[in-house]
């Protein structure tokens, strides 16, 4: 049996998976990333795990398949990224770097919400569809597109950045890519909170939000759930925009299939109706449109698509 270590590196902590060639997760962990000196030992701690695990478990060289990468930022062709906030990295190459250390190995690198979505392509909720698009709802707003088993990147590594289409002109803050209106300040979590504390002052509404000493994404979704009016409309207001940002998609490329992840999608079918009132409202080429589900694979879709770029090359 050959194996496939997934890597998913994190502005907070380094997930690793190992997997078979068939993508059966054997075993998990994970480390808190060490961001000192601008990032620099990032790629000599994923090798140092890596090789002790590998020690520990007494596995050759010769077992092991290949390495796969997700990065938190936009990579270029042969693992290339030229900017990556969260980790401090400018104009860095980790594929050649961990390649230092593990010499003869197939590494491979990508945008993490890419890596994401191949991991729900290949084992989650979107192993029935030919092509898929996954949306990744956190501090961020996040996108990763699958045709026919491979990830649409575009020319410049920003294929799927779905956070950064404007749907909402309600939004007055400019958004942290300098525009304004963009889905990424409503449908995430830094979204959702805003949202909230607006309409808490701005509104007479009774409210279980109203007894929390610390507002967080997380309170409103499980108020929407628990029926509290003010955090249904808040969810509606945050996700209807989303919803349109998914049918503009689906009239440029038409997946069969979104998959809604990452932390705020834990809110269950409350998320689901509010983005499909969006999507539905304004898809008008087609009646029928994507079948919009809830993703599966939760933390696990970044090591298990990051091994996906190795075994489904």
């Amino acid at each position: 049996m050959r194996l496939i270590f997934g890597v998913d590196i994190g502005g907070t902590t380094i997930k690793f998976g190992k997997f078979t060639e068939e993508l059966k997760l054997l075993e998990k962990w994970s480390v808190e990333t060490d961001l000192s000196d601008y990032g620099a030992h990032i790629v000599p701690q994923v090798a140092e795990v890596l090789s002790a695990h590998m020690k520990e478990q007494k596995i050759r060289k010769e077992e092991v398949l290949g390495i796969g990468m997700g990065i938190p930022g936009p990579v270029t062709s042969g693992g290339y990224v030229e900017k990556c906030v969260n980790l401090h990295w400018t104009g860095f190459n980790p594929v050649t770097e961990l390649q230092k250390f593990f010499p003869g190995f197939v590494i491979r690198a990508e945008n993490d919400a890419n890596v994401a979505s191949l991991g729900e392509y290949f084992q989650g909720a979107g192993r029935d569809a030919s092509s898929m698009m996954m949306v990744t709802l956190g501090t961020g707003v996040g996108g990763g597109v699958i045709l026919d088993g491979k990830i649409l990147t575009g020319a410049h590594g920003i294929g799927g950045e779905i956070g950064h289409i404007a749907t909402d002109p309600t939004q007055e803050e400019t958004c942290n890519c300098g525009n304004k209106g963009c889905i990424d300040q409503c449908a995430s979590a830094t979204g959702i909170v805003r949202k909230a504390e607006k309409l808490l002052k701005s509104l007479d509404q009774a409210s279980v939000l109203r007894e929390l000493e610390t507002l967080t994404a997380k309170e409103v979704c499980d108020g929407a759930r628990e029926g509290d009016e003010l955090s249904v409309r808040i969810i509606e207001e945050c996700m209807y925009p989303l919803g349109v940002g998914l049918a503009h998609f689906s009239h440029a490329f038409d997946p069969e299939m979104y998959v809604i992840g990452g932390g705020v999608s834990l809110a269950g079918e409350v998320i689901l109706d509010a983005v499909r009132k969006g999507y539905e409202a304004h898809l008008f080429l087609t009646g029928k449109g994507a079948d919009i589900r809830l993703a599966e694979l939760g933390n696990d879709a970044g090591v298990t698509g990051a091994c996906a770029l190795i075994a489904k090359e």
